[in-house]
């Protein structure tokens, strides 16, 4: 009880130093990019900006870019699927990160990761260019109809 309780507590300043301080300090006043998610065409950055009220303070101002892609299809391996009309965003599965990281609590060695959420499949609103995405389709040839399989992202469904 009393590790998993650790597990949590270190879990939440993990995802906290990520979502409220997710940005490098430095000198420069540079926009830094906090999220990237191609798959759902969301891209997350902040930057310091003087205060309006008060100009000698620095206020961290978070801009969020959506772009929402035309003609999307509810299946996007599916041509003849109906258009996308519905687009959630969700900052906690943007931001999730599924990759475990070792951290180290009362001299142990406990692996862990940012999002419990990690098995859920993602929804994808444009092609992940990391994925591989095919469909099939009939094609007539010496007037038999066959069902191919074309690939849709081929730079990421083939090897170089």
């Amino acid at each position: 009880m009393k590790s998993s309780l650790l597990l949590c507590v270190a879990l939440a300043v993990s995802l906290g130093f990520i979502l409220v301080a997710g940005y490098p300090q430095d000198s420069e006043n540079k926009e830094h990019v906090l999220v990237n998610n191609k798959c759902q065409c969301v891209t997350v950055t902040s930057k310091f900006v003087p205060s309006k009220e008060n100009p000698d303070e620095e206020i961290l101002e978070r801009n969020i870019r959506i772009l929402v892609p035309l003609k999307a299809r509810e299946n996007i391996s599916d041509p003849m699927s109906p258009l996308r009309t519905t687009f959630v965003y969700r900052m906690t599965e943007l931001c999730k990160k599924c990759n475990p990281v070792e951290i180290e609590l009362g001299g142990e060695i406990y692996q862990a990761q940012q999002s419990t959420s990690c098995n859920e499949p993602e929804t994808c609103y444009t092609y992940n260019r990391d994925k591989c995405y095919t469909t099939t389709f009939p094609f007539l040839y010496h007037g038999e109809t066959r069902d191919v399989k074309a690939v849709l992202t081929p730079a990421s469904c083939y090897a170089d």
